[in-house]
């Protein structure tokens, strides 16, 4: 009878047991932390980065800070150029710093076509094979070679953040945008550091179509699969 009774417990012990890895191997899984929260949804409007170099030409001076952006360290500064394109111009574009080493700048692909430009979609400072265009300010002009890309879509995530998701550095993410037009963004790069603040960066074209408006949210879904 004790034997029964010794078995009885070794058994209900061992099954305790397997419960409790099974279900720690589930909460440590990817798939059960990435959708660990709300990500904040930004509009990342058309831009140019500069080299001190090309600042100089333009502004006569380095860039300085009007006010600070959602992630550390980076600002939007005082200064406004113009884009030049083979078809047209745009105004009044903002400029953010720190300086960079090469300038670039950044649109969307309704800007390209009013440009008339036709830039690569890539990831912020990948310009290799890009067109050019022609920035000027009341002051200065610089002509770049090369420079002009339409950003992808991306999350920053601050190594915390990206524990709790589940996700490393350069995984590929699909994202609903929580809106009054819900849409499913595929292929979204996350770009994890210290530095980082979580936000999820799409163009003025993807926040149009979604019905973007401040305060709007994301939610990952799962991995990409393309």
């Amino acid at each position: 009878m004790n034997t029964q009774m010794n078995e009885q417990v070794l058994k209900d012990i061992l099954a305790g047991v397997v419960r409790k890895v099974l279900t720690q191997k589930c909460a440590d899984s990817p798939a059960a932390t990435m959708n660990a929260g709300p990500i904040p949804v930004e509009i990342s409007a058309r831009h140019a980065h500069l080299s001190v170099a090309d600042a100089m030409t333009l502004f006569g001076e380095a860039l300085r800070p009007d006010r600070p952006l959602s992630q550390p360290g980076q600002f939007l500064s005082t200064g406004r150029v113009r884009l030049i394109g083979p078809k047209g111009v745009m105004d009044n574009v903002a400029v953010l710093g720190p300086a960079r080493s090469v300038s670039q700048v950044e649109i969307s692909r309704t800007d390209a076509r009013s440009l008339g430009i036709n830039p690569p979609v890539r990831q912020s400072g990948d310009i290799d094979g890009t067109p050019g265009i022609i920035l000027a300010s009341s002051t200065g002009i610089v002509g770049l070679e090369c420079g002009v890309i339409v950003a992808s879509r991306h999350i920053h995530m601050h190594t915390d953040d990206a524990r709790r998701f589940g996700l490393k550095d350069k995984d590929m993410v699909d994202v609903r945008l929580e809106t009054e037009r819900p849409m499913i963004l595929e292929n979204v790069l996350v770009r994890v550091s210290d530095d980082f603040k979580l936000a999820m960066h799409i163009d003025a074209d993807e926040g149009n179509s979604s019905g973007w408006k401040p305060g709007t949210n994301g939610t990952i879904i799962g991995m990409s699969r393309g």
